[in-house]
């Protein structure tokens, strides 16, 4: 169970916080190799932060490794 206190980003905060496109994102979702996001409504998304903030730690502890 969730929550309730994770905050949710929609997608212009996500593409900012990450510096991928749109089209990145939701492939990277369906793919499995980036955080698949939250349906809010029919006609809306989002991710939750806590999880796109652990992918780009991830990322980073990648780098470290490859230095």
């Amino acid at each position: 169970m969730t929550s309730p206190s994770r905050k949710i980003l929609r997608l212009p905060a996500v593409m900012a916080k990450t510096g991928l496109g749109r089209d990145s994102i939701y492939r990277g979702g369906r793919e499995g190799w980036f955080p698949p996001r939250i349906k809010l409504t029919a006609r809306a998304s989002g991710w939750f932060e806590d999880e796109v903030d652990n992918w780009l730690a991830e990322r980073a502890a990648e780098r470290e490794r490859a230095a």
